[in-house]
């Protein structure tokens, strides 16, 4: 079964959760705003993608912390954050059956759900 994370009210998470639905896949949906991610998550998915594909750097948590949290970024560092701020991590993520996507790009779904 496929999880795809993220938050409800994310405009990138509606897209991939309409193109989804539309293509028929089954997922189950997982708030990371309200549930949280865990740890090992966290891990694996920067194992597999790398932390800074997995960073969203370009939004407003990001971009509001102090430049000294900002400085430095490893992938212990970048767990961290992402942990403490959720809405860090790039949306959506999905996962599950040999799957791990992060960021809704049409194309490279459907190369892969095709």
């Amino acid at each position: 079964m496929l999880t795809l994370y993220g938050i409800p009210n994310c405009d990138t998470v509606k897209k991939a959760r309409t193109w989804l639905d539309a293509q028929g896949v089954a997922y189950d949906f997982h708030d990371y705003k309200k549930a949280g991610v865990d740890r090992m998550a966290l891990e694996r998915w920067s194992d597999a993608l790398g932390w800074e594909a997995l960073l969203n750097r370009q939004g407003t948590t990001f971009r509001k912390l102090p430049d000294a949290d900002k400085a430095e970024l490893s992938r212990e560092k970048a767990i961290a954050l992402m942990r403490a701020h959720p809405s860090m991590i790039r949306r959506p993520v999905l996962e599950g059956e040999g799957t791990l996507l992060a960021g809704f790009k049409p194309e490279l779904w459907a190369a892969r759900f095709g």
